[in-house]
């Protein structure tokens, strides 16, 4: 028997959990603007292919029994459709984002709106700070992102609104200048696995980190799977999962290998038009927590 195969029989039951996620139509997606390495003003770009590609997603979230509620595109605001930035929002409160660029600052009056109208106790921001860009909840700590957008005193504020253990983590790479571009979280709530306890648990890119951040991953984390520069670079980590159920770009294929052999059911949606933004899967997705 190969160790590959050893690694599949021996992977663990997964367990798919409902999720509740808000998007955005990329109704007026294009590229104007250079705000990450990825954005190339001149390059041409497809909005109606924008729109049936995030559809797929979208479709893909509703045939998984996820639900999936939709704010208003703005125009003028083409990355409006990377809703992960526009908040974070964790047992019912959400924590409004406070944009570094002046490209995007329109964007937070809209996600805030959005929250109050829903019933969500709306908290706004002091500190720059990108939303579920740079926050990742896994379990119940807050993973939080910096070095290219958010900013350290955004990890004390954050702390502060949840009343959560926050974790800062120094991105060094600028292809990966939000913290999910480069950690994917796999299991992102406490449960059971085959009758005993699950560790939350991550995928992540070294390399897009500097040593005391990696450090502190490898500590957290021993059971992470670590994921290639190559599968990064396509935006492989950044991804959405249910637990069990991991939706992922159809290019990163080491990553989908690995997810297999955890035990995970790798769904690969192309996202590549939207990638010309500096965005995929999981920017595309903003995890709606609690009850409206």
């Amino acid at each position: 028997m190969s160790t590959t195969e050893t690694a599949v029989r021996t992977a663990p039951a997964r367990t798919a959990h409902r999720r509740h996620y808000l998007m955005c139509k990329p109704e007026h997606f294009t590229v104007n603007y250079s705000i990450n390495p990825w954005m190339e003003p001149s390059r041409p770009t497809d909005t109606a292919n924008a729109v049936a590609q995030w559809q797929k997603l979208h479709d893909l979230y509703l045939e998984l029994g996820h639900t999936v509620e939709l704010i208003e595109p703005l125009a003028g605001y083409p990355d409006m459709v990377y809703t992960a930035n526009g908040g974070f929002l964790i047992d019912g409160r959400a924590y409004v984002p406070e944009f570094r660029f002046v490209e995007r600052q329109g964007e937070a009056p809209a996600f805030a709106d959005w929250f109050r109208a829903a019933g969500y106790d709306t908290v706004m921001p002091k500190e720059v700070n990108e939303g579920e860009g740079d926050f990742l909840l896994v379990g119940d700590v807050i993973l939080a992102g910096t070095g290219f957008r958010s900013t350290g005193d955004s990890h004390r504020e954050v702390g502060e609104v949840f009343g959560r253990e926050v974790v800062s983590l120094n991105l060094v790479d600028p292809r990966f200048y939000h913290l999910d571009t480069a950690i994917a979280v796999l299991d992102p709530v406490q449960g059971t696995d085959n009758g005993g306890p699950e560790r939350a648990n991550i995928a992540y890119l070294p390399g897009a980190f500097d040593d005391a951040s990696r450090a502190e991953l490898e500590r957290r984390f021993p059971d992470a799977i670590l994921v290639s520069d190559e599968d990064g670079s396509v935006f492989g980590l950044n991804s959405a999962s249910d637990g069990y159920n991991v939706i992922i770009s159809p290019r990163a294929k080491g990553f989908e290998k690995q997810l297999r052999e955890r035990g995970y059911n790798p769904i690969t949606v192309d996202l590549s038009e939207l990638l010309l933004g500096g965005g995929g899967i999981k920017c595309c997705t903003l995890e709606l927590r609690g009850a409206k």
